[in-house]
């Protein structure tokens, strides 16, 4: 079995599970359907697109420096290959970082706001500010990419009806649509996974599934490597979500007192041989063996960690304020960290 995005077959009829085959995201009666457009399509889609809110807004993209962020200078032509090898190399190079909120900071979602902080400024970003990225890249690179919105797990059981709050993103290529997501930390894939049920894939060492729940909705799980257990990481349909509608959960997500992002800093980085999880002042570190190790770090420690194990470099003012809210006796470092991932 190769490493990287072997698929697995469907269970059911259509065959035992661990028989290889290449899975497909639909089996539609008239083959046009699979590549209709549903959404706020890229440019390869050939039609004019009347709804500015619509659009990824990705003339003012700075592409040659956000790939030279992401270390990437493979192909750029719309294909599956160059999908898997771009995904690989953001998350590689993009950490997970929720810290704006955390520091009272705003967080913007037009391209130039996301570039100087991402590319330029060297941070990271939460789902609504790394798949609005990753998405606009896609889009200038013809890419028909749409985004949709996603009910965090987290482990929870599927029937648990947790909000729609967490941006991802579909891409259709030769007629299967792909779930595509730089934005939810280090459970995340780290490459395509197709919306097909049943669908095993290894992205790099890490293995997820693809399932239907009995309501019909998409639901991914992903096999924890210390116990082997299957853990639910998302459920979603196949609406589409424009900017308009990321910029609304955006809102709550940085601004409201329930969000765990404006209570503690909670960053994580999504690497091919090793995954980070930082929660308050906790640092967790988990390898594909299932190992664990957990530091405590001082509110001093915390800048530092960010930029040796997720890449982060904050200002100087930033870095200042974080350590004075992780020093406060009533800190946020104080909360509940998430479940173990």
């Amino acid at each position: 079995m190769t490493n990287q995005d072997t698929v697995r077959g469907r269970t059911g009829p259509t065959g035992p599970a661990d028989t290889p085959e290449t899975v497909t995201a639909a089996d539609p009666a008239d083959p046009a359907d699979a590549a209709a457009p549903v959404g706020p399509v890229g440019p390869a889609d050939g039609r004019e697109r009347p709804d500015l809110s619509a659009r990824w807004d990705s003339e003012p993209l700075d592409l040659a420096a956000y790939l030279e962020r992401i270390g990437y200078d493979g192909p750029l032509e719309p294909t599956f290959d160059t999908l898997r090898a771009l995904q690989s190399a953001h998350l590689e190079a993009i950490a997970f970082e929720g810290l704006n909120p955390y520091l009272g900071l705003p967080v913007p979602l037009d391209i130039g706001s996301l570039q100087d902080k991402m590319v330029y400024g060297r941070r990271g970003g939460y789902c609504h500010e790394q798949n609005t990225l990753f998405g606009t890249v896609l889009d200038r690179l013809g890419f028909h990419v749409t985004g949709r919105n996603a009910r965090m797990l987290m482990g929870a059981d599927e029937r648990v009806v947790t909000a729609r709050g967490h941006a991802i993103l579909s891409v259709v290529i030769d007629g299967t649509d792909w779930h595509v997501d730089v934005g939810i930390g280090n459970v995340g894939p780290r490459g395509p996974i197709p919306l097909a049920e049943g669908a095993q894939v290894f992205t790099g060492p890490w293995e997820y599934r693809m399932e239907r729940t009995d309501l019909g909705h998409w639901l991914l799980r992903y096999r924890r490597p210390q116990d082997g257990e299957w853990f639910n990481v998302v459920q979603f349909t196949e609406e589409v979500h424009y900017r308009s509608d990321y910029a609304d959960a955006n809102i709550i997500a940085a601004t409201h007192g329930s969000s765990p992002i404006t209570r503690q800093p909670i960053v994580a980085h999504n690497g091919d041989r090793v995954r980070y999880a930082l929660s308050g002042r906790t640092l967790n570190t988990y390898l594909p063996n299932g190992e664990k190790s957990t530091r405590e770090l001082g509110a001093e420690d915390v800048p530092g960690a960010l930029r040796s194990e997720f890449g982060i470099h904050l200002t100087e003012e930033q870095a200042d304020e974080l350590v004075r809210r992780l020093g406060a006796p009533s800190g946020a470092a104080a909360e509940t960290a998430p479940a173990d991932l």
